[in-house]
């Protein structure tokens, strides 16, 4: 597939890019090998290949859920705090 210059000129303002005459005649014979090399990969039978999604076969690791909390971790956070509201944290306003 070749690309023209006014296909390149189009693709580099998609993408905001400021291209000289001579980057648009050079992208324009890269991505046309580029476009033409993927074009042969469409010629693959893949029918027998099943999709995936990771190259390797990778467990989702789970965990069994159980309430842990005490009160006692809060506490700790809290009290490393430079300025507290009762059970939150003061911080300065931002805007």
């Amino acid at each position: 597939m070749n690309l023209s210059p006014e296909q390149v000129r189009k693709i580099a303002e998609l993408a905001r890019l400021d291209l000289t005459e001579a980057e648009v005649e050079r992208y324009s014979v890269q991505l046309s090998n580029i476009l033409t090399y993927v074009e042969k990969l469409n010629g693959l039978d893949v029918s027998k290949i099943e999709p995936t999604a990771h190259a390797i076969s990778v467990p989702t690791p789970f965990r069994e859920d159980r309430v842990t909390s005490s009160g006692k971790e809060k506490e700790a956070a809290l009290g490393q705090a430079p300025d507290r509201d009762g059970d939150f944290f003061r911080v300065p306003k931002v805007i």
